[in-house]
């Protein structure tokens, strides 16, 4: 820990970094709500804060300092180029990762060194974004590198030298809103920008009175800088704010970045060769996501919905945030009304990994499925993506009510409970996570009925409690038309595949009251097959009409079609969606696959 106040402070170890690196997290991490509120610029999106947390957050709970400082610059480095998140975050990231690079291989760092290391540090920052802004986040981090290299021979005491650029950085900060008409437009300051003074100011309230344990209990307080009451909203140009990190690149910075430009705007690119964290807000994630495939292995991928973000912050409808993850199959048409909340889920081809329905589309994906060599699989969302989320989210709602897919079939639900567990605590709001134990078309319809009660005023507790009886009345059914992708799925074994190929055995899945898939039936051609899942629809409704039904297929509008038509026969009604069936259940039930979903009165 740094040294007490008689005492002059010269240098810096390992440990020092990582203790100064935590109180400024901590400030950032108390006032996130503060800064999505005033994040107007590049996009009015109100994250910035939520990233800036999301992007710190991970040094705070894994990273362990070592003595030396050049090791745990290198550490903090790396972990937050990799978990750096949003524009802000990764430009957050790519100062510390300047910062890595140009020290020296030093246990301890005088003033002297270190204000070098800072004023080179600003070129890498500076490099990463394809059209600098000035009057954002990079014009503060210059102008206070450039105090501490210009003052490096005044100062012989790291506190002393970083109370004096206290003055920089809040004049800095003030005049970004006179540098940028968007802010000045708005009465506000940059949040980026803002978000690096609160990062410093930590800091410097650590330095003052160096309390460890007081650091590790760091609570909220008034951050002293401007405030506006009110917004005025801006159009989205750019749906997805996307990022990835793009590991052994074989393409130069300068020339990524131009062919990034032509899917979007706000292009950053962080890193080097080796692990290239990029970011780019664009309306064509899976076009972009495809082209860059062939430059590098896609190690991991992000991409949020700024128009939903947006409509949080300025035109929501509701008070409570619906969510769900991308297994739920429903029109997007209805996705936007209800102004829902889509998680995608991870879908890895080999090295490649991609988000289920947004960098990869559904018709991407079944063309890929019969050409791969690597069949491919689904990872479960973390923790941290639903609690990177719920926080956006319990900013600008009163609660937060998510559904996602079977615990019994992915360990998604759980991630979302936990995440849950940590936002509720934090922000003292209700977040709740309902078991849906369906998917596809059963979690959409599962969803579409809270989206309604939500529509209704309903008070969360209630749906929640409502939620529950809608659960048991759900039902799928999967008629699945080649078995080789449940072999190739593992869902059977290759012997019993053998078996059931030659014998011409097509299953029919469904889901039992646990949500655990079960093989519920089988036919020995496509037409008997069809037969049974409408055998199936008519026994699931002798005890109460259908509320409502979604139809899905995995490329096959043929069986779609036939479905419908069934269907109205049986309920009077149109399906509520037909949608090409979530990858999910394709990977397993395979190209041709179809399926109904229903629920009843």
């Amino acid at each position: 820990m740094i040294k007490r106040n008689s005492e002059i402070v010269s240098e810096l170890d390992g440990r020092n970094l990582y203790y100064l690196f935590v109180a400024g997290a901590r400030k950032v991490i108390a006032h996130q709500v503060e800064l999505n509120r005033i994040n107007v610029f590049p996009v009015n999106d109100g994250d910035t804060g939520s990233n800036l947390a999301a992007t710190i957050r991970a040094v705070i709970e894994s990273l362990y300092p070592d003595r030396s400082f050049k090791i745990t610059a290198d550490r903090i480095a790396e972990s937050i180029l990799i978990n750096a998140r949003g524009n802000s975050g990764i430009i957050f990231a790519q100062f510390f990762f300047g910062l890595s690079n140009e020290t020296g291989n030093l246990n301890k760092i005088k003033i002297r060194e270190f204000a070098e290391t800072l004023k080179r540090s600003v070129n890498y920052v500076y490099e990463a974004v394809s059209n600098p802004v000035e009057g954002t986040m990079l014009t503060v981090i210059r102008e206070w590198a450039d105090f501490i290299y210009n003052t490096r021979q005044k100062y012989n005491d790291y506190t002393e030298m970083l109370l004096g650029s206290y003055n920089v950085l809040k004049k800095s900060l003030s005049e970004t809103k006179s540098k940028l008409k968007i802010l000045a437009k708005n009465n506000v300051v940059d949040a980026g920008a803002k978000g690096f003074v609160l990062f410093i100011e930590g800091i410097i309230d650590y330095i003052r009175d160096r309390n460890l344990k007081e650091l590790i209990r760091a609570k909220a307080e008034t951050a002293g800088l401007p405030k506006s009451e009110e917004m005025i909203t801006e159009e989205v140009t750019y749906r997805y704010c996307t990022e990835a990190l793009l590991k052994n690149t074989t393409i130069d910075q300068h020339s990524l970045m131009e062919i990034l430009k032509e899917f979007g705007d706000s292009v950053v690119v962080a890193g080097n060769e080796k692990l290239r964290r990029i970011h780019v807000h664009t309306s064509n994630p899976a076009e972009m996501f495809f082209v860059l495939k062939d430059y590098g292995t896609l190690a991991f991928q992000k991409a949020d919905d700024m128009l939903r973000q947006s409509e949080s912050v300025f035109k929501r409808k509701y008070r409570i945030a619906l969510v769900t993850d991308s297994t739920c199959d429903l029109d997007e048409s209805i996705i936007d009304r209800f102004q829902i909340h889509i998680i995608p889920i991870t879908i890895n081809f080999g090295e490649n990994c991609y988000l289920d329905k947004i960098t990869l589309k559904p018709e991407q994906f079944y063309r890929m499925l019969d050409n791969c060599t690597d069949y491919p699989k689904s990872s479960q969302i973390n923790e941290n993506t639903f609690r990177n989320i719920f926080s956006h989210l319990v900013s600008h709602y009163d609660s937060v009510i998510s559904v996602n897919l079977s615990g019994k079939l992915s360990g998604t639900y759980f991630s979302a409970v936990k995440a849950a567990q940590a936002v509720s605590r934090e922000f003292n709001k209700p977040v709740s996570v309902i078991n849906s134990r369906g998917l596809s078309g059963s979690e959409g319809l599962l969803v579409l009925r809270i989206a309604e009660a939500i529509e209704k005023n309903i008070p969360h507790e209630k749906i929640v409690e409502m939620a529950e009886e809608w659960v048991r009345k759900c039902k799928i059914y999967v008629k699945v038309n080649d078995i080789k992708y449940m072999i190739r799925g593992g869902r059977l074994s290759y012997a019993q595949g053998l078996i059931a190929r030659l014998l011409h055995i097509n299953p029919v899945i469904s889901l039992d009251q646990e949500g655990k898939a079960i093989v519920l039936d089988k036919a020995f051609s496509r037409k008997a097959n069809l037969e049974k899942v409408i055998s199936h629809v008519k026994k699931s409704i002798e005890s109460g009409a259908v509320w409502n039904y979604v139809v899905m297929h995995a490329n096959n509008l043929q069986d779609a079609e036939w479905y419908i038509e069934q269907m109205r026969k049986i309920t009077g009604k149109e399906p509520v969606s037909v949608v090409n069936i979530s990858p999910i259940i394709g990977a397993n039930a395979g190209v041709g696959a179809s399926a109904v979903a229903l629920m009843t009165e």
